[in-house]
């Protein structure tokens, strides 16, 4: 085995020159690669015995890729999309390899010719109207937590935001004026704006208070400790929300409810009031408007009143029935004699 091309080098200046300086990739998809390598090392060095510091290019071939992939599903208990973020995100760093190192080029197409699984795409959930006011109706909002869970959650629901930008949203990003509007960095480091609801503006004041004229790069929502909330503190606060809404409302119990059911919920009710598609993906920041169209496939009741446009009308008094085919038998035989 060559001790010549050890993974810890490679590893550092792929994080480093790779994903940041060259491809400027955002934080979040930088931790991903990063966690993705991590797991590798952690798997090599359990499976086969070897200091993770020790470990060869070499060694890493398409085999322990395929045993390590094999590992995240059966073991860990990883669904098959994650299976395959965690290979695309290896093809790319032994594709970087391959670049650097022409001597490992065949080495690195070996794993990047590992496919990616077909996975089954999930049914789209989506709220109703009466079930998004369940969940509006469930923080007191005499009490100070109670107020942020509500204008948190209609903030959600206004905007169609995904939980990281809300977490990271700052009082700079509000444009609470005349035509109020807030502006998000999203995926792929994306700047859209998108507006507010003369309401949900009233909410927004009465949250910030005087902080509102306060450093501008302060967090709009914050958890119970005064600090920013995170993605995962909305999450669990939509998801508790979710359940005492549930009591009353029950068709709530057979949903899972989530931030991005609500920023679905937002798309849905969009396309219903008559938004047209590419707005609706402009305010959610799609890239690509095939994202934005599944929306138009997913609702019911949209469906069902294209059905009825193209409803065929009975007219059996015109209508004269054919009891049996007319078959040519010259045709049947010339088939027949292929």
């Amino acid at each position: 085995m060559s001790n010549h091309h050890l993974m810890g080098a490679f590893v550092r200046r792929f994080l480093i020159e790779e994903l940041v300086t060259d491809r400027n990739l955002s934080p979040n998809t930088q931790k991903s690669y990063r966690d993705t390598i991590r797991l590798l090392f952690n798997f090599v060095a359990e499976r086969y015995s070897t200091d993770p510091t020790r470990v060869t290019v070499e060694q890493v071939d398409a085999l322990v890729i395929r045993s390590f992939l094999a590992h995240l599903e059966n073991d860990r208990g990883n669904s098959t999309a994650t299976r395959n973020q965690r290979l695309a995100a290896l093809r790319s760093l032994f594709r970087f390899i391959g670049r650097l190192v022409p001597d490992l080029i065949e080495h690195a197409a070996q794993i990047q010719a590992i496919p990616l699984r077909r996975t089954i795409v999930p049914t789209m959930t989506y709220l109703e109207k009466h079930e998004i006011n369940a969940l509006l109706d469930v923080p007191d909002r005499r009490r100070a937590q109670g107020h942020r869970d509500y204008t948190l959650i209609l903030f959600l629901y206004n905007t169609g935001a995904r939980a990281t930008e809300v977490a990271q949203l700052t009082i700079a990003d509000l444009n609470l004026g005349s035509s109020p509007s807030v502006r998000f960095y999203g995926k792929g480091r994306k700047i859209r704006m998108c507006p507010l609801w003369k309401h949900t503006t009233k909410i927004l004041r009465s949250l910030l208070g005087p902080r509102i004229e306060g450093p501008g790069e302060s967090p709009v929502f914050l958890n119970v400790r005064g600090r920013s909330i995170t993605r995962y503190g909305i999450h669990a606060l939509v998801a508790r929300t979710a359940v005492k809404a549930a009591m009353s409302v029950s068709s709530l119990q057979d949903k899972p409810v989530s931030p991005h059911t609500i920023r679905h919920t937002t798309a849905v009710h969009l396309l219903r009031a008559g938004v047209d598609i590419n707005t609706i993906r402009a305010w959610l920041g799609h890239v690509s408007l095939e994202t934005t169209n599944r929306y138009a496939e997913v609702d019911l009741d949209m469906k069902a009143k294209a059905l009825e446009t193209c409803a065929v009308t009975s007219q059996s008094s015109t209508i004269k029935y054919v009891p049996k085919w007319h078959v040519d038998s010259d045709l049947m035989s010339f088939l027949g004699s292929l």
